[in-house]
């Protein structure tokens, strides 16, 4: 089986539902499903190792949903792993970034699922306010609702596993 096919099987969801972007969807993808399936998780993780630029020395996850990705991407490839926050944590170390250090280190965003690329963008701002400059992001699937445009205009370039359409498309 496809991995597009075993993800559309694990996590297409129909019904009407409310994007991060505010825009609404009768097609949604519980990206919840296929990051808590340890073999697909797996599998996903393996086919998006090729996409990870030469160089790269940190893997950065975005929370929520990039979190068990980068995890296993870094069991697979050996590479550190940074865990990006939506914002600063208000005890502890107060960091937004934790994990591996992304000071001096080429590294590239990981996400689960892309509509409008806010939460890439929204990593980006809190990201350069501290020096540190990004030129890569993968994901597992481009909804291809403006994303990669987005994140093109910020000077970043997103590849994704699969698109939606592609999923869509996918025969079982």
């Amino acid at each position: 089986m496809s991995l597009a096919i075993a993800i559309k099987k694990n996590s297409q969801l129909s019904g009407d539902f409310l994007l991060r972007s505010g825009k609404r969807s009768q097609t949604y993808f519980d990206k919840y499903r296929f990051e808590a399936d340890p073999i697909l998780l797996k599998d996903i993780a393996l086919a998006l190792v090729p996409l990870i630029p030469a160089g790269t020395q940190v893997l950065a996850g975005l929370e929520l949903g990039g979190i068990p990705i980068v995890t296993m991407l870094s069991q697979l490839t050996g590479l550190p792993a940074a865990f990006i926050r939506k914002e600063a944590k208000a005890y502890g170390t107060c960091r937004y970034a934790e994990g591996a250090e992304l000071n001096g280190k080429r590294f590239v965003l990981i996400e689960d699922v892309v509509s409008s690329g806010g939460a890439i963008l929204d990593a980006i701002k809190l990201l350069k306010a501290d020096g540190l400059s990004v030129d890569y992001a993968i994901c597992v699937i481009d909804r291809e609702t403006g994303g990669q445009q987005a994140l093109q205009a910020a000077g970043v370039t997103l590849k994704a596993l699969l698109t939606m359409s592609e999923i869509e498309q996918a025969e079982s």
